[in-house]
This record gives structure tokens, C-alpha cells and sequence, in this order.
């Protein structure tokens, strides 16, 4: 069943004074305003007035979206915090004043609200289910109730860490390409638009019948003249309605997932940086001291792709009635030999976690050398495609010079 997303806190304005008798304004997130007045005094401030901060529509439109690079820094940060001795609720307010995107300092100080109201730093978390999924959640929650936050919260900076990092390489990878084929289709679309009118104007005064190839550029011309806007609107349709079939159709979904697997070129780059997640995830968890049948659940959907998210689904309803990981995981064909092997060590050798991290850390290399092959490979093929848009425009402009070149 989806979760729905938590709204963000309302904010509330407050003027008071400590047990001092220092006057002190400032703000605070609270879910009401007979809440933010219980933290208020728990925290040894006399209230004189409190109000609800009003929300600018327009600073709603134009604010910084929390990424997951943010929650990432986050958790390090707190890890640090936390390991130095820091308390919680004060590694809360030292990692909020740090934080440069607004959104995510808001999201922090709402947790560390929340913290100080009595919540567990775990339910704190789940209030935010768009930025805290549930795997974060089992370990936090696995680590308070275990008495080593710290220790698991370490662990969980270093998943993300390595999460992060690996969702980066593989931006890397299409970025480069896709940028330049934007570059090149535009590039394209202002030759033929602004530079063929003028040789076609040239050839008109010619009189001479130009070749097949030259009349064809330049009815295509004509045409982006007349209907450039449809050409626009086509392109934005296309764009706008491919991103909603995979917003809102999970069999689109699925076909994209298995497409992006036997893609000829992008394919083994996806299929490594899936096994790289799924070791890392059941490595991070299994560590954790979260059940196997429990870590497999959390894992599937950390794959990120709906063919491994049904296969670890199967693997665990197997170890569910007794069979070795190991064995469950060759059943399903979709895992490499290597990955099995040194499942299989780890689990005789009870090490299962060390041997999982082990293979994470070989296809996250793989994944690695995979871009920096990609990228190389990549270059000469881009070169090609632009050579054969721009190169074969400026053929077909001065194949009718040429020609009448050869009549002289």
C-alpha cells in the first residue's frame, strides 16, 4: 500500500524569554500550535506571543527541492555528530545550521522538533516518508532499540555514500551523450531553418534543376519554416507524455526496466550497477542485524528494476521455507556466477555480510570502469552522428555548385 507523503510542518513565530530573563524570538516547526508551546516550555522559554508563520506562495514555487544528496549529507553529518558524543537533539540543531538548501534545514529542524516531543528518531523519520524510505527507517530503528545509533547511523552514511556515488556514475554515462545529441538536433534545426533559405535562394536564381538530395533538405526546410511550431509542440508532447506513462503505468514501467537491461549499449552498465545495489542493500541490512527474510524484502525494492524486484522477491519466499541463499538465488537465472560463489563462502563461512560487501565493492569498480569505457567508446560515435547531420547539410548546399562546377 503507498504511503502518502507527509506534509512539511507548519512554522510558528514566538517571542519570549529564557529562565534567565534574556528576551529571545525566533521560529519552530510543530504540528500545531499547543505543541510548539509544549516544546517551547520544555526547552525553559516563557511564551509572551506565538503566531503561525503565513507561507509565501511564490517562495513555495521557486524553493530548493530536498535531492537525496542532501539526505546523504544529512546522515553523515549526524553520524559525525554522534560519534564525537554530541546528544541527539543538539547534533539536530549543530547539522540544521550547516545545511545550506532551506527545505532540507526545515525538514531537520521538523525531526528534531518531533525528538524533543517524546517521538523516537525513527518515528520522527517516518513522517517523511518521501525523503526517508522505509530501509533508512528499519536501520535507524534497529539501531536505537540495539543501543548503537551511532554505530548504525555510520552505517547507514556509508550505504548512501556508496548509493549516491554509484547514481552518479551512471548520470555520468548519460549525461555526455544525451547532451550533445540535444546540441546536435538544435544545431541542425538552426541550419535548416536560418542558413538553407539563403542557398536556397541562391539556387533559384540558378534556374538549373538541383539533385535529389539538395531538393529533399531543402523541402525539409521549407516545411520547419512553415511548421516549426508543430515541430515544437510534437517534441514537447512526446517528451511530456513519455514522462507521464512512466509516472502513472507501472506496465510501462516495467517494459522501460526490461528495455534498460538488453539495451545494446547501456545494458551491462545497468545490469552491474543493479547487482551493486543489491549486494550493497542486503550487506548494509543483513549487518544491521535485520532477519534475512526482512533484508531481502527491503532489498527487492532497492534494485530499482522490476526484474529484480520479482526475482529477490522469489529468492525470498525460498529462504523463507529453508533453502540456502545462495541456492535461491541461482534459481532465479539473473545473477552472475561470481555473485553466487561468494555468497555461497559466506554463508558456510558465516561471514555473509563481509562477502556481499565484498561483491558490492567489485561492481561498483565494474560500474566504474563500465563509464569511463562508455564515455571513451561513446566519443568517436557522437563524432560520427555529427559529422553525418552537419556534414551531410553542407553536402547537400554545395552539390549544386559542385555540379555546375563539372558543367564548366
Amino acid at each position: 500500500m503507498a504511503v502518502k507523503k507527509a506534509q512539511m510542518m507548519p512554522t510558528f513565530i514566538y517571542d519570549g524569554v529564557d529562565r534567565k530573563g534574556a528576551k529571545l524570538k525566533g521560529e519552530i516547526p510543530a504540528r500545531n500550535m499547543a505543541l510548539a508551546k509544549v516544546t517551547l516550555r520544555k526547552q525553559g522559554i516563557t511564551i509572551k506571543s506565538i503566531r503561525e508563520k503565513k507561507k509565501n506562495i511564490l517562495e513555495g514555487l521557486f524553493k530548493k527541492k530536498v535531492t537525496t544528496l542532501d539526505i546523504t549529507i544529512f546522515t553523515r553529518q549526524l553520524a559525525t555528530m554522534m560519534k564525537a558524543g554530541v546528544p541527539l537533539v543538539q547534533s539536530f540543531e549543530i547539522v540544521a545550521e550547516g545545511l545550506d538548501n532551506p527545505a532540507m534545514r526545515e525538514v531537520v529542524v521538523g525531526i528534531k522538533g518531533e525528538v524533543e516531543g517524546g517521538n523516537t528518531f525513527a518515528g520522527a523519520l517516518k513522517k517523511y516518508p518521501q525523503y526517508f524510505d522505509k530501509l533508512f527507517c528499519s536501520l535507524v530503528e534497529s539501531g536505537e532499540q540495539s543501543g548503537a545509533l551511532e554505530t548504525m547511523l555510520d552505517r547507514v552514511a556509508i550505504y548512501k555514500e556508496k548509493s549516491e556515488l554509484l547514481k552518479q556514475k551512471i548520470k555520468k554515462a548519460m549525461k555526455y551523450p544525451i547532451t550533445v545529441v540535444i546540441v546536435a538536433l538544435v544545431v541542425t534545426i538552426i541550419l535548416m531553418v536560418k542558413v538553407v533559405p539563403v542557398f536556397e535562394e541562391l539556387f533559384t536564381s540558378f534556374g538549373a534543376e538541383l539533385p535529389a538530395f539538395t531538393r529533399m533538405v531543402v523541402n525539409m526546410s521549407e516545411w520547419m519554416q512553415k511548421y516549426w511550431f508543430i515541430l515544437i509542440i510534437a517534441i514537447a508532447a512526446t517528451i511530456a507524455g513519455f514522462l507521464q506513462a512512466k509516472k502513472r503505468s507501472k506496465p510501462f514501467r516495467d517494459l522501460l526496466d526490461k528495455l534498460a537491461l538488453k539495451a545494446p549499449i547501456f545494458g551491462d552498465l545497468v545490469y552491474k550497477a543493479i547487482i551493486a545495489r543489491y549486494s550493497r542493500t542486503l550487506a548494509t541490512t543483513f549487518a544491521a542485524g535485520v532477519p534475512l527474510i526482512d533484508a531481502l524484502e527491503s532489498t527487492a525494492g532497492a534494485t530499482n528494476n522490476v526484474v529484480y524486484e520479482e526475482a529477490v522477491m522469489r529468492i525470498r519466499d525460498d529462504v523463507s521455507t529453508g533453502q540456502q541463499l545462495q541456492f535461491a538465488m541461482r534459481a532465479t537465472n539473473v545473477f552472475p556466477s561470481m555473485a553466487i560463489q561468494m555468497v555461497a563462502i559466506g554463508e558456510e563461512s558465516g561471514a555473509l555480510d563481509s562477502m556481499l560487501d565484498k561483491v558490492a565493492t567489485h561492481y561498483e569498480n565494474e560500474v566504474d570502469n563500465a563509464v569511463d569505457g562508455l564515455t571513451s567508446m561513446m566519443e568517436p560515435l557522437i563524432m560520427a552522428v555529427l559529422g553525418v547531420l552537419v556534414g551531410g547539410l553542407v553536402i547537400a548546399m554545395y552539390l549544386p555548385i559542385f555540379q555546375m562546377g563539372s558543367v564548366v
